[in-house]
């Protein structure tokens, strides 16, 4: 419907039909496989195909993603990349944003622009939340979720899913709970994330949501690499890389399809998934890109090959905000020097690794970090809520009075301090706790923090 009105719109008014087509492009790609007769081939074809020199931005981005699928990754990448500097860097109106910073956001996922990827998914919740369009702010916290988990940045993404919750529950919203799959996947929380992944693939699938399907099958894809159960991981990450029209997912269901199958020992299958993933890498040329293809073909590598290919992709992955990329190459590489027999170099690596996903509160990889500096003689503690970092007294009692589902301005009320400070105290509790709402709290609450009762200052000789 959004393709014939486009056209139809043509010879009427030429911006409000480039408008309408972009909306079908989104559409479309949002369908991804389910799209029917009416799918991303179809409209790319039909858009417009303009001169970018006298383009607006919503052109230079329809033109760029159309070209992406008519044209190749190659071809379409000079285009792709002016829309998403023009996106970036000059203001844009409100519905312009809601109109089209999701489909930007995608396009920096897909050509590996990690400084892109971040700036506008950040530039489309603000955008969202600003203007107070609820449905859109869903679609926004979604992806900034996912670049925030790539960047390690656990406290902020459990931010913005306590957003998500709260808005969900504002406009009885049921759309799939992607931020919490995503965010669940990359710490490893099999119990918790593995039966919403499972009912929300017959959801999405059901709905006739292509690109929730990838993400849901790299999510589980993810899940299971980050616990090292590479045969589990196989299926999902086969079934995230099938379909490229659906974009950035798809190539990170290549990624994940590469460790889990050379895991598997089914090197057959990784080498022809580092090849579709390398001829996306080489054309993009970014570090996120070239980093991430360097850490694969490492996998593939026998010998002294791999150690130059998992020392290029830290190097790359550095100059990054992809900080858990980075802690994900460290541990392959530790991983490799371990069996390599050269355990004083793998150490090194798979401290490094283990601190940080320690602190990310990624138990999956983190376990997998102890279990191999484990086995080079060198003592790490599992990473339990017994080693997780102790709540405070204030935070103990704001943490109790949480989960008695208080509001922050009663908690403050009753603490003499701002709602404010509370909400920043309960950010800490959280991150400790390793959980991302209130709701969470009375289960993830330590049995060793006392039941406080808020002191009250009746007087200024109290203290």
């Amino acid at each position: 419907m959004l393709l014939a009105a486009a056209e139809r719109l043509e010879p009427l008014d030429t911006e409000l039909a480039h408008q309408t087509y972009l909306r079908a492009f989104s559409a479309a790609m949002y369908a991804g496989r389910f799209a029917g007769a009416t799918d991303l081939a179809e409209v790319a074809a039909a858009a417009p195909r303009i001169t970018p020199d006298r383009a607006s931005r919503g052109d230079m981005l329809l033109a760029g993603m159309a070209s992406m699928v008519r044209d190749g990754y190659p071809a379409a990448l000079p285009i792709v990349r002016r829309a998403l500097r023009a996106y970036r860097t000059e203001e844009i109106s409100v519905s312009e944003g809601l109109r089209s910073l999701w489909v930007a956001g995608v396009a920096a996922a897909d050509v590996w622009d990690d400084e892109s990827f971040d700036a506008l998914t950040a530039r489309f919740v603000a955008t969202a939340r600003d203007a107070g369009a609820l449905s859109e702010l869903l679609f926004a916290i979604n992806a900034r979720v996912i670049m925030l988990m790539f960047a390690g940045e656990h406290g902020a993404a459990a931010s913005v899913i306590d957003e998500a919750r709260a808005v969900r529950e504002a406009i009885g919203s049921e759309r799939p709970l992607y931020e919490i799959i995503v965010s669940g996947a990359w710490q490893g929380r099999v119990e918790h994330t593995l039966p919403l992944i499972q009912a929300t693939l017959s959801e999405v699938m059901a709905r006739g949501e292509g690109i929730g399907t990838t993400v849901t099958q790299w999510a589980n894809a993810l899940l299971f690499n980050s616990l090292g159960r590479y045969e589990d991981a196989l299926g999902p990450a086969r079934a995230a890389g099938e379909y490229p029209s659906e974009l950035a997912a798809a190539n990170w269901g290549l990624v994940e399809l590469i460790e889990s199958a050379t895991g598997c020992g089914a090197t057959d299958l990784a080498a022809d998934a580092l090849k579709q993933l390398s001829e996306m890498t080489q054309a993009s040329g970014t570090d996120w890109a070239l980093g991430v293809e360097a850490r694969s073909r490492a996998l593939l590598s026998e010998g002294g090959a791999a150690e130059p290919l998992y020392r290029e992709a830290i190097e790359r992955l550095g100059r990054t905000r992809l900080r858990a990329e980075l802690a994900r190459s460290r541990l392959l590489y530790g991983e490799w020097l371990r069996r390599e027999g050269r355990r004083l170099d793998a150490r090194e690596q798979l401290r490094a690794a283990h601190t940080f996903f320690t602190a990310m509160r990624a138990e999956g990889f983190g376990e997998r970090a102890r279990r191999a500096l484990q086995a080079t003689g060198e003592r790490a503690h599992t990473y339990t809520v017994e080693t997780r970092d102790e709540l405070t007294a204030q935070e103990a009692q704001i943490a109790r009075l949480a989960a008695r589902q208080q509001t922050n301005a009663a908690i403050g009320a009753q603490l003499l301090i701002s709602p404010r400070t509370v909400e920043w105290h309960l950010r800490k509790v959280f991150t400790k706790l390793g959980i991302t709402s209130r709701r969470e709290l009375p289960e993830a609450l330590p049995d060793t923090v006392p039941e406080t009762r808020p002191s009250r200052r009746t007087g200024r000789g109290d203290r």
